[in-house]
């Protein structure tokens, strides 16, 4: 939110996204790739590895197994297409992939929806306090656990 506007993809503008940005990686946008993130992209909440091959062995007809949706996942956070709920072992779609922030989740305690903040200005100060600890800071997530509006 500081420093700049973000445009945030759906649907099919967030594929589409997701897409390029990997591709201009180096990786390739294969089908079980774009199953994988489909199906991210469809969640309202973050998803396990698990709830992924669920909806994907249902949409293909034939089991996925969680360990090769996993593997897939590592790929799409590496390259900025999801992001890790490091407290919850889950993933959500990000939706701007094509620009790159540190992590800032408010996540309730209640019904589980998280919310993704950038904020340059608040993790500019955390990387700025590790570097001044003598700590090299490689991918500070910055979780918030409470309570939505929703559930308050």
């Amino acid at each position: 939110m500081a420093g700049h506007h973000h445009h945030e993809h759906e649907g099919i503008a967030l594929a589409t996204a997701a897409q390029a940005t990997l591709e201009r990686s180096g990786e390739q946008w294969t089908a079980m790739r774009a199953r994988i993130f489909e199906a991210l992209a469809g969640f309202d909440k973050p998803a396990s590895a698990y709830d992924i091959a669920d909806a994907v062995s249902k949409s293909e007809g034939r089991r996925v197994a969680a360990n090769s949706v996993y593997r897939i996942l590592d790929l799409f956070v590496t390259a900025n297409l999801a992001r890790r709920v490091e407290s919850s072992n889950a993933y959500i779609a990000n939706a701007h992939p094509d620009c790159l922030h540190d992590c800032i989740f408010l996540v309730c305690d209640s019904c589980g929806q998280t919310t993704h903040l950038d904020d340059d200005h608040i993790t500019r100060g955390v990387r700025s306090a590790a570097q001044a600890a003598g700590f090299s800071p490689e991918r500070p997530v910055i979780e918030v656990r409470g309570k939505c509006a929703a559930c308050d």
